[in-house]
């Protein structure tokens, strides 16, 4: 009952900031079977995620100054209202039939924009109204909630659009925004840490902040680069990974990998939720990561049916969570709470601009590189290994992929400023 006292307001803007999430993320899945329909294109579709992660990735390093100058409860409900638009923008177009690809390309562009400011508000807020003792607790459950909605997202998405047609989508996409909205406006009250930079000073000098104080303590700097490279692998896992399969087997099969994902996943929040504090989290970061990427990379290189993928997805999945949980206590722990949108906004363009060039190097590696040395070499040895025909270039990749990343793994763990941390 104590806990549950003390995380009251967490837990109220947690669960509505999540039911919220959910109808953002059906609309997201419906427009993509929208957009795949109309197009029949592939790139067409990956290049929505392009256009959300590009102006994120660039705003992200001022968007921290913002986020920490002004009050974080302001920000969060503009950021939030500007999406909702958006969405009722989408609806307006569709319904008069005039809805074009690059309109969804503008929007996702734009609410890129917006996200970049309201994720390092939100993670701050969660922050401001969470006792250090529960951090890794909190973490654990908003990582939950992200598993669940991932879950949810395409069988509700799905399931609506079957009954009712994309539009019904959109609406419960605005039900979930107007309670989440009032709520955090009536009902979360979130405090504001005593500023320590000057009135006058400028955006960019706040921006710089962040930069100044990554350059100052290299330990969170070296753990950024590390999920960094880290993520630049498992984006190329992600756009590798239909090509290979829908190659191999077929959507079913597709299905059933992500179908694990997504239940090893919340499954692994649990644990993260309730795990008691490591001795070491550079540790648990460290085995966590090195578990994955040694175990899920091969099994689907060596792999050559449904079930072997299926158990690479959870072994490579399932500690995930735990890494993640450990990775933001890390972080909230060791960054002034008045820097932290300043450090987080740094921290999100550093991070996360693997991300598109992944997918990018994914696909080109896949299409132009390893299905074209598969089809030509003639080796009995990569054919036992990685099978052949359509397919088999990409289970090669992934081989690769198993080897970078546990190497990128074994590297950064040497690293004594990483070690400094503890």
């Amino acid at each position: 009952m104590k806990t549950l006292k003390e995380l009251k307001a967490f837990i109220i803007l947690w669960l509505t900031q999540s039911f919220s999430s959910l109808g953002s993320s059906m609309t997201n899945f419906a427009l993509v079977i929208w957009l795949y329909q109309r197009s029949g294109s592939a790139l067409t579709t990956s290049l929505l995620t392009v256009c959300s992660y590009a102006p994120y990735v660039i705003m992200s390093i001022f968007a921290g100054a913002i986020s920490d100058k002004w009050n974080k409860k302001a920000v969060m409900l503009v950021c939030d209202s500007f999406a909702a638009l958006c969405t009722v923008a989408t609806l307006i177009l569709l319904k008069a039939g005039a809805l074009e690809v690059w309109h969804l390309y503008i929007l996702n562009a734009l609410n890129g924009l917006m996200n970049s400011v309201q994720s390092p508000a939100s993670d701050v807020a969660a922050t401001f109204l969470t006792p250090e003792k529960h951090y890794q607790k909190t973490s654990g459950m908003r990582s939950f909630s992200n598993s669940l909605v991932s879950i949810l997202t395409p069988v509700f998405a799905a399931a609506v659009i079957s009954f009712a047609g994309i539009e019904a989508v959109i609406a419960f996409d605005l039900i979930t925004f107007f309670t989440a909205f009032l709520v955090l406006l009536f009902f979360i009250r979130i405090p504001e840490a005593k500023q320590s930079s000057e009135r006058g000073e400028t955006l960019l000098q706040s921006a710089k902040i962040g930069l100044v104080y990554l350059r100052a303590n290299k330990g969170i700097l070296w753990l950024i680069l590390f999920l960094s490279a880290i993520n630049l692998i498992a984006s190329m896992h992600n756009a590798t990974l239909p090509a290979m399969i829908l190659s191999k087997k077929d959507e079913t099969a597709l299905g059933a990998v992500s179908s694990c994902v997504g239940i090893v996943t919340l499954l692994g929040s649990v644990v993260a939720t309730f795990f008691p504090k490591p001795k070491s989290r550079i540790n648990v970061i460290c085995n966590c990561l090195l578990i994955s990427m040694s175990t899920e990379n091969f099994l689907l290189a060596f792999g050559n049916n449904t079930v072997v993928w299926c158990i690479g997805a959870v072994l490579g999945w399932l500690v995930i969570p735990l890494m993640s949980a450990n990775y933001d206590v890390i972080f909230r722990s060791n960054v002034p709470k008045e820097l932290q949108g300043r450090v987080y906004s740094v921290r999100n363009t550093l991070q996360f601009f693997t991300i598109p060039v992944g997918y990018f190097l994914g696909g080109i590696l896949v299409d132009k590189v390893f299905e074209p040395f598969m089809e030509s070499v003639k080796s009995e040895l990569l054919t036992a290994a990685f099978g052949s025909g359509k397919g088999s270039g990409a289970a090669f990749l992934f081989f690769v992929m198993g080897v970078a990343g546990m190497l990128v793994c074994l590297i950064f763990r040497r690293i004594k400023a990483l070690r400094a941390l503890e």
